[in-house]
């Protein structure tokens, strides 16, 4: 049975919280990797990730402290000291994973690269069954539908990636292809450090500011042993002044995305909400072909094969979110949390009030904003509004309409995402 003081309608409503934050983050992450058509501009993939990791720190720092206050990471930090370390250890692996898909775009272009790299669920759904107790005591029907889905979105990748080697030079096709799938690898396995944050209790705005340091610290190493050390990579820079804005707006735009991912591995775990997630495929396929053209000219063949591919995953992701949770199956989550507290020392009363999505007796008072919380806000939106005015126009033809209608759909996402979140668990 459920635990006692978490009842069923509190689990419904985590469930549908978790799912809705899964839809918002496929909307918000499909977006934010548009900036990287950059790359055929003449702009470096490292420099493209880079900057994107630059504007990802600024935006993990300033929006935690705007939403609830830093107040928050000091108490979780007391809680959970053991969590900085796996937070740091997943950031260093997103870094290098997203310089993978900067070159996976180059090679392969976005609407194809994208369906590979979202292998990352199966790799979720791996670990969650077993490190995490998820899918146990399930039932058959949800098991169908994870294993279902799963041979879907395998299809699908496949289907992509005949698609994309029969279209491009053998050279670039094939490396495309092997550094997205090496990026869902590495996605894949980042989610470890996700799951034993959420079952231990830890707030996800903290566990995202501890992350972004393991992101700009690796990436920072990678962009100087790349480039050719700091003069080099500085030369470079200077050159991409024109595209610093949109590259640093991508990572904020990613944030918004990750958080909403963030919350929907908490409340439906990586098996469910990285799938879920990984709907801005079809986000990614949107922006890739109405927005820049990207299949423009080519056969009607080419045309099916990309969409059905994405669509083909998209189902596949679709019939592992829908197969919700049920109360047995949430009694194991509960056992794997207070395995998690047992192996760290935590506050029994700290990880409990984690898995209901609500906050320590002690520390809802921690959501009030100070100086600091002020300055990091100040700060982020300093650095962005002298960007914005550097900033030039891209020389690259795009469809506006498309554009700001695509827009006007994450706008609709945020909106939604944020007042569920607020009205659920007040951001925990």
């Amino acid at each position: 049975m459920i635990p006692q003081s978490l009842e069923a309608s509190r689990l419904k409503s985590l469930q549908t919280l978790g799912v809705l934050c899964g839809f918002g983050a496929g909307a918000w992450l499909g977006a934010a990797e548009a900036p990287t058509k950059f790359v055929q501009a003449g702009v470096s993939p490292i420099v493209v990730s880079l900057l994107m990791v630059i504007g990802v720190f600024l935006a993990r720092w300033s929006l935690p402290a705007l939403i609830r206050g830093t107040g928050q990471i000091r108490l979780d930090v007391r809680e959970a000291p053991h969590l900085i370390v796996w937070g740091v250890l997943a950031g260093c692996l997103w870094a290098v994973a997203n310089t993978m898909t900067i070159f996976a775009i180059r090679d392969i272009g976005l609407s194809i690269a994208f369906p590979l790299w979202n292998i990352n669920s199966l790799l979720g759904i791996f670990w969650g069954f077993a490190l995490f107790n998820e899918l146990r005591d399930a039932g058959r029907l949800r098991w169908v539908s994870v294993i279902g889905g799963a041979l879907l979105m395998f299809a699908g990748a496949t289907l992509l990636a005949f698609t994309s080697s029969g279209q491009m030079a053998a050279e670039h096709s094939t490396r495309g292809i092997l550094a997205a799938l090496c990026a869902g690898i590495l996605w894949g396995t980042m989610y470890i450090p996700y799951r034993k944050a959420y079952l231990t209790g830890m707030n996800p705005l903290s566990f995202v500011a501890f992350f972004t340091i393991g992101e700009l610290g690796m990436m920072t190493v990678l962009a100087l042993s790349y480039g050719g050390g700091p003069s080099v990579l500085k030369h470079e820079l200077l050159n991409a002044r024109p595209a610093l804005f949109w590259l640093m707006l991508g990572g904020f735009v990613w944030v918004i995305g990750d958080l909403f991912q963030q919350y929907a591995a908490k409340y439906v775990g990586i098996s469910r909400g990285i799938p879920l997630s990984n709907s801005n495929q079809l986000w990614g396929l949107l922006w890739g072909i109405l927005v820049f053209g990207e299949l423009r000219g080519r056969g009607s063949w080419l045309h099916a094969q990309v969409i059905g591919g994405s669509l083909l995953m998209a189902a596949g992701a679709g019939a592992i979110a829908l197969s919700t949770v049920r109360g047995k199956e949430h009694v194991r989550w509960d056992e794997a949390a207070q395995r998690e507290r047992q192996r760290y020392d935590v506050d029994a009363n700290y990880v409990q009030a984690g898995l209901e999505g609500k906050f320590k007796a002690d520390g809802d008072s921690q959501s009030g904003r100070n100086w600091l919380d002020w300055l990091l806000v100040t700060l982020a939106t300093t650095v962005f509004v002298w960007l914005a005015v550097l900033a030039r126009a891209p020389k690259m033809t795009l469809n506006w309409n498309a554009l700001i209608a695509l827009c006007a759909v994450m706008l609709i996402f945020l909106a939604c995402c944020g007042a569920a979140l607020w009205k659920v668990t007040r951001f925990n």
